[in-house]
């Protein structure tokens, strides 16, 4: 829609509102109705997602705070729930989009400024993917993720136009420009709070947003509060309904969930899989479930060093640890099993779907025998901002394998240091949950098993013919050749399997309540909240 649409229909909508009003409307619960309360375990470490070992929550004021040029279409579930569609895109920051043979040229749109007023122009586009290919760490891996790795890629053709020229044929890189880390930066604003030290301003961009986006930060009190104002100037879109977003950090799932019983929130976001069945039930609320795409909970063993770097001490293992008992305590049943298969020869190219391990604690000892290592003690860690489901989850592995000689010592670790310590790769176990944006197996097996990519790959797991196979579904994915993506997914699933450096538990959901009056959730790929959608009645 075009802004002067917009504008057009917004004033006719607001004309409707005022004949059906009443006469006398409070002031204050104006604005209530255009305040959301959001409420959720944990907040973020980290106003942007270019910043070093920025959480999950930290890539929704990414979102909600920067534009990307382009975005993915919304499609309506069976379920009546709304969600991204993979395959369809939208202009966002872009007017249009133009694909040609080697590269893909974006028209910007007209009118577009930053929060502090400065016009958006192709420089900053060029600028913002400089700094997304150069920061290092997740974000430049991300890019990578779809062939784009370097500066001379990206070319301001003039103020209006900027064009991405490709280096190789990739079905991953149209995607991957709609992903959170390509967002635009307000250049002008960030060189100057650049240090020789700190070219890209990332010490200024964790605690302050430098965006267009539909919102801004007005406050943020970190593992408390954050407070988020629209950007009335905002032309990527339908301009939100809210005005005001504050989203607050309540620790205790009790907590949050009498906040949403009694009505003084309007959201909570990542409910425990016990409340969202429990709340389910009384029908008070409106409740939200959809699978993670391309997402797992895995035990996760550091096969670099002893005594994990022995297969058969990591198959007796996966045949000790107790799946059904875990999806059971964890997640009260609400979970996709992914264990219990016929065998570990896969023969679909889907993911992520069961391996052949199941619950026998003879065969893990029968492994451990062959093994020849003896009694282990070691550690097992999780992150402590989701304690609600990891920590019984680590319990529960803690007291099933100790029937088989491994005696281990739980490490809860703060969340807001998990991704940095996850990234030094000195856990040598740990539960861990990882969900890929792009929902492709090679995409997955890119971040977790591939030994060119140091990233989430926290096993330290190397292997050159996993390496083979995963580049060749990316080769044979760019020029559509289906018997050779489905003989190269369903060969990396397997050897994953068999060598087993994770060990796959179960795929999640991501819950929500709203009340009632809460309209326009939509599920996206990066699991977190987007703003710009939701209507408060």
């Amino acid at each position: 829609m075009k802004r002067r649409e917009f504008l057009k229909s917004a004033t006719a909508l607001a004309a409707g509102t005022a004949i059906s009003a009443p006469a006398i409307f409070s002031a204050a619960a104006q604005t209530r109705q255009e305040t959301l309360l959001l409420v959720t375990e944990n907040g973020p470490n980290n106003l942007d997602i270019h910043g070093v070992g920025t959480n999950r929550p930290g890539y929704e004021a990414s979102w909600n705070c920067y534009d990307r040029l382009i975005s993915h279409e919304t499609k309506t579930l069976a379920d009546g729930s709304l969600s991204y569609d993979l395959d369809k895109f939208k202009p966002e920051l872009a007017e249009d989009m133009t694909t040609g043979d080697m590269s893909v040229t974006f028209k910007l749109k007209k009118g577009a400024t930053f929060h502090d007023g400065t016009p958006i122009t192709a420089n900053d586009v060029k600028w913002s993917f400089d700094r997304a290919v150069s920061v290092g760490g997740f974000p430049t891996v991300q890019m990578k993720a779809g062939s784009l790795v370097n500066k001379e890629q990206f070319v301001a053709v003039d103020d209006n136009t900027f064009r991405v020229d490709f280096i190789k044929k990739d079905r991953m890189t149209i995607p991957d420009i709609a992903v959170i880390v390509p967002s635009i930066y307000n250049s002008g604003l960030l060189k100057k709070n650049a240090t020789e030290k700190d070219p890209w301003a990332l010490e200024y961009t964790k605690s302050n947003t430098a965006g267009g986006g539909a919102y801004k930060v007005a406050s943020w009190k970190p593992g408390v509060e954050t407070v988020y104002e629209r950007h009335d100037g905002w032309v990527g879109g339908k301009l939100p309904q809210l005005k005001r977003v504050i989203w607050r950090t309540i620790p205790s799932a009790g907590n949050r969930r009498a906040l949403m019983e009694r009505g003084d929130a309007d959201i909570s976001f990542d409910l425990p899989a016990k409340d969202f069945t429990e709340m389910k039930k009384d029908g008070k609320l409106k409740l939200v479930s959809n699978p993670i795409g391309n997402g797992m909970y895995s035990v996760e063993l550091n096969v670099k060093n002893p005594p994990f770097n022995n297969e058969k001490v990591r198959q007796a293992i996966a045949y000790a640890i107790p799946y059904q008992k875990i999806i059971d305590a964890a997640m009260f049943g609400h979970a996709r099993p992914l264990f219990g298969a016929a065998s570990n020869t896969v023969t679909e190219s889907v993911w992520p779907q069961p391996t052949g391990y199941s619950d026998n604690i003879a065969k893990a000892k029968e492994l451990m025998a062959a093994s020849g290592v003896g009694p282990i003690e070691s550690t097992i860690s999780f992150d402590l901002g989701d304690a609600v489901n990891s920590e019984p989850i680590a319990i529960l592995i803690q007291e099933s394998l100790g029937q088989i000689g491994i005696k281990l010592a739980i490490n809860k670790v703060p969340g807001a240091n998990w991704r940095s310590e996850m990234a030094k790769k000195s856990m040598p176990m740990m539960v861990n949950f990882f969900s890929g944006w792009l929902d492709y197996p090679e995409y997955f097996f890119f971040w977790c098993y591939s030994g060119q990519n140091a990233i989430f790959n926290t096993p330290s797991y190397v292997d050159k013919d996993m390496d083979v196979l995963i580049d060749g579904a990316y080769a044979a994915a760019a020029i559509g050749d289906k018997a050779a993506y489905d003989k190269s997914v369903t060969g990396f699933i397997t050897k994953a399997y068999n060598d087993v450096p994770r060990i796959p538990l179960f795929q999640p959901y991501l819950n929500v309540a709203m009340q009632k009056n809460i309209s326009g959730y939509q599920y996206w790929f990066h699991r977190q909240v987007d703003y710009r959608t939701l209507v408060k009645a």
